[in-house]
């Protein structure tokens, strides 16, 4: 099965170069193993823009976005036999951040890929 791991945070900057480190190490590891199909780090909100639907019509914004209180920092798309390697993987991630960022704080969301034609 596919998943995507998705990390969020309020808090905004970059790892520290200790974590950075750590998270290229997993990586690899994971690409080497056959899990990892892709990943990436997200650019800045104020880089980005939101296209919505509201009240019937489509509009866009450019970032930054003051209302935003998580930021989608990066993603992770695996291939793993079951949610329990999943949950199993975005815990080891997080324990890196633990670790190696004190006092930062957000969350790894983990969702399998639904209708996906490999499954």
């Amino acid at each position: 099965m596919r998943f995507m791991s998705i990390v969020t945070s309020a808090q905004s900057g970059p790892p520290t170069p200790e974590l950075l480190e750590a998270m290229h190490k997993l990586a690899n590891r994971e690409i080497q193993a056959g899990r990892m199909i892709d990943s990436g780090g997200l650019e800045p909100l104020a880089l980005g823009a939101r296209v919505s639907v509201v009240d019937g019509k489509v509009s866009v914004v450019d970032g930054p976005f003051v209302e935003a209180k998580e930021v989608i920092g990066g993603y992770a798309i695996f291939e793993f036999r079951n949610k329990e390697e999943a949950v199993a993987s975005a815990v080891e991630f997080m324990q890196l951040h633990k670790d190696l960022m004190p006092g930062w704080e957000g969350v790894c969301e983990v969702r399998g890929f639904a209708g996906f034609a490999g499954q």
